[in-house]
């Protein structure tokens, strides 16, 4: 009986294991959402609201749109990239232009 219930155990274990190591990573997307939830939630929490109040906050906050980047953040993010390209010259030059438009890259 000891051995039935040892192979149980060591059954719902192993299945536990295999479940966890399954699970997908979260995409980008994802993960800015959890943080924003998160922000939000403990934005929520430090104003003490509660109930419909609450609901209303997170609700607004979660639908609120970034800040757009200011166009020193665009110039750092597309530098970054076109220094990790390792572009030179002119092809660097269509690139940051391209980049800094917001064309895709």
């Amino acid at each position: 009986m000891k051995t039935v219930i040892a192979l149980v155990v060591l059954a719902i274990a192993a299945g536990s294991a295999i479940a966890v190591e399954e699970k997908k990573e979260a995409s980008p997307a994802q993960k800015a959402q959890q943080e924003k939830m998160k922000a939000c939630n403990a934005e929520a929490g430090e104003k003490g609201l509660k109930g419909d109040e609450r609901k209303g906050f997170m609700s607004t906050c979660l639908g609120a749109k970034p800040a757009p980047a200011t166009q020193q953040d665009k110039m750092k993010h597309c530098n970054a990239e076109a220094g990790s390209k390792q572009l030179k010259g002119d092809e660097r030059k269509k690139f940051m232009s391209e980049c800094l438009k917001g064309s895709p890259s």
